[in-house]
């Protein structure tokens, strides 16, 4: 702009110039129009040149900013780029730090059964190299230590556990050579919750470590392996932290479901007997006994696997007066055909059915159980009800549809228990009974909140 203002400056003067000359010309003697149109063109061919020349040096000057800009912002940008390498994790672990710019750390920490050897910390410095060496991960010695460990990066703040679908436990059978045949089905849910095992610490002596100093910029920083907080006078002490303790169990944010066992930097989780722990390291996951041939249950007994254990069952054809039962199936009991008249016999059940289910302590209620339905009808009505068993109060029987009854669990139950459940469906014609089917429902309860 400032060049502009000089250029039309100049161009304003040129001009009075000229008409001054023609001024001072026609006092003496009057110039012709020919010779004032001259006089015209050749100010404005001075003028356009010197615009020319205006435009030209704008242009040079535009060309030299735009080259100060770019190689201004090529020196800002080499600067914030300035980086170390990007860092491999360590084989059998993982690296924690995404920024790799001067003055920036990293962290390394290894999987469960496996521990880390060389720094859990690196800086990247001025020479835009790592402090320290690569660090490796190396398996636990069996000998010293069996238990598979979990190396957080820093402790947790919280941690949620969300509801887990388990499948129960039960046996059932399909068949039926009464006139009404039912289908069953059993449906589960279970909440975790926190053991009230006690945290087991280290002993204080493996507890205690030297800082790793850097210095830099002048100034010395001292760092701590992960799990360990810096301490003492010249910050030259790390002091383990007691992850345990910190996050103790039947509190949100618990490390371990079960039981939690503190070392030095890191902490393990110990399951109960029944359990292994999950690829997590820190859930507890029930071992299905009866799958893996580790009962001890007779050939006439049914196993039944249950959170923490397993149950052996015994299936029996109950006697009743004036009626006989034989077992038609592993599950099922069925009513021998009654004799013209005998009105004790035909009221009794047509059949009955044994059904076996497993569930966590306190499990949350009202809870779907099981659900019984008939595959045809004959009659004109269906009733549900509860017939008896050990713990009605824990029990009720809803309609849920047209040809199906559910048993529900109405209140939450401390285990370990073992409750027991009818559940009777009737099938009437003009108010005459047709049959009865009886279901026997038994839920193993265990110690255990997961």
């Amino acid at each position: 702009m400032w060049i502009l203002s000089r250029m039309k400056a100049v161009g304003v003067v040129m001009v009075m110039v000229s008409l001054h000359h023609l001024s001072s010309s026609s006092g003496q003697d009057c110039l012709s129009n020919q010779e004032l149109q001259n006089s015209l063109r050749q100010v404005e061919k001075m003028l356009t040149a010197h615009e020319a020349s205006y435009q030209q040096s704008l242009r040079s000057l535009r060309k030299k900013l735009s080259a100060l800009q770019n190689s201004t912002m090529g020196i800002g940008k080499t600067s914030r780029n300035a980086a170390c390498p990007r860092p491999e994790s360590p084989v059998h672990g993982r690296r924690l730090g995404r920024v790799f710019g001067v003055g920036h750390e990293i962290h390394f920490l290894c999987k469960p059964s496996y521990e880390l050897i060389g720094p859990r910390t690196r800086v990247c410095l001025e020479s835009l190299k790592w402090s320290g060496q690569q660090p490796m991960c190396r398996l636990f010695n069996s000998t010293s230590n069996s238990l598979p460990s979990f190396v957080p990066a820093a402790p947790p703040s919280s941690s949620s556990s969300s509801p887990s679908a388990l499948s129960p436990s039960s046996s059932s059978s399909s068949s039926s050579s009464s006139p009404s045949s039912y289908s069953s089905s059993s449906s589960l849910v279970t909440s975790p919750s926190s053991s009230s095992s006690s945290p087991t610490s280290s002993s204080p002596s493996s507890s205690v470590r030297p800082s790793h100093c850097t210095h830099f910029l002048g100034s010395t920083r001292c760092t701590c392996d992960v799990g360990f907080t810096i301490s003492g006078r010249d910050n030259n002490i790390c002091t383990d932290i007691d992850e345990c303790r910190l996050f103790p169990l039947g509190q949100p944010g618990r490390l371990c479901v079960h039981q939690c066992v503190n070392t030095p930097g890191s902490f393990h989780c110990i399951c109960p007997a029944g359990y292994d722990l999950a690829k997590d390291a820190r859930s507890c996951k029930d071992i299905d006994e009866c799958e893996n041939r580790m009962h001890n249950c007779s050939a006439d007994q049914v196993c039944v696997n249950t959170y923490g254990g397993f149950q052996c069952a015994t299936v029996e054809c109950r006697r009743v007066k004036n009626a006989t039962y034989i077992k038609t199936s592993p599950m099922r009991c069925e009513r021998n055909p009654c004799m013209v008249g005998d009105r004790g016999c035909t009221q009794a059940p047509n059949s009955i059915s044994f059904h076996f289910l497993s569930a966590v302590s306190n499990m949350s209620a009202p809870r779907v159980l099981f659900r019984v339905s008939a595959a045809r009808v004959l009659g004109d009505t269906l009733r549900f009800g509860l017939a008896g068993g050990r713990g009605r109060g824990h029990f009720s029987v809803q309609r849920s549809g047209r040809q199906t009854g559910t048993l529900l669990l109405v209140t939450p139950v401390r285990g370990p228990a073992t409750l027991e459940a009818e559940v009777e469906m009737s099938e009437l014609e003009n108010h005459a009974l047709l049959g009865r089917y009886l279901t026997k429902v038994t839920l193993f309860i265990s110690q255990y909140d997961f």
